[in-house]
């Protein structure tokens, strides 16, 4: 991946997707990507069926989602004792 911030590639139109995250300003959206890697499609795949799609694309939208991760708080969840 180049030097510059990778989600550079990922921008926001809130006439696209209601606002969702998408690549470059093309009608994919981050969520997309994800859901298509979690489904078993490879970057290979995902390449072959956009021909637009650069890996970098791809490793973007695996660092959004990384990032939002990162900041992810989990609190602990009490657990109801029985009688």
């Amino acid at each position: 991946m180049s030097a510059a911030d990778p989600l550079e590639r990922i921008t926001v139109n809130p006439a696209i997707f209601g606002g969702k995250p998408i690549v470059r300003g093309h009608r994919l959206a981050v969520e997309q990507v994800l859901s298509m890697l979690v489904a078993g499609d490879s970057v290979d795949d995902l390449l072959a069926g956009y021909p637009w799609l650069e890996r970098d694309d791809v490793l973007a939208c695996l660092e959004y989602a990384r990032r939002l991760v990162a900041h992810e708080r989990v609190e602990p969840f009490p657990l109801a004792v029985s009688p």
